[in-house]
């Protein structure tokens, strides 16, 4: 989880010295492949609503129905 916290947040970076701690517990192949899932999940949680992409209903909250609709509404 913190991978993807330094990952998604501006203010966070991965340094060096939390990449050796990752890599005590994680194969470098492992480390690459966690680290293109988290960064593709990123660029979805940016791209998707940019064209009002919903989640497949995977998402219940109330406040994330209402922005969907409100997204989807500007293409119809």
């Amino acid at each position: 989880m913190e991978l993807a916290e330094r990952m998604t947040h501006t203010n966070k970076r991965v340094t060096d010295r939390f990449f050796t701690k990752l890599q005590k517990e994680f194969t470098d192949k492992e480390l690459v492949e966690l680290s293109a899932i988290i960064a593709y999940e990123n660029f979805r949680s940016k791209f998707n609503p940019v064209f009002g992409i919903e989640a497949n209903g995977l998402c219940h909250l109330p406040a994330v129905e209402s922005m969907a609709a409100a997204a989807t509404e500007k293409f119809h």
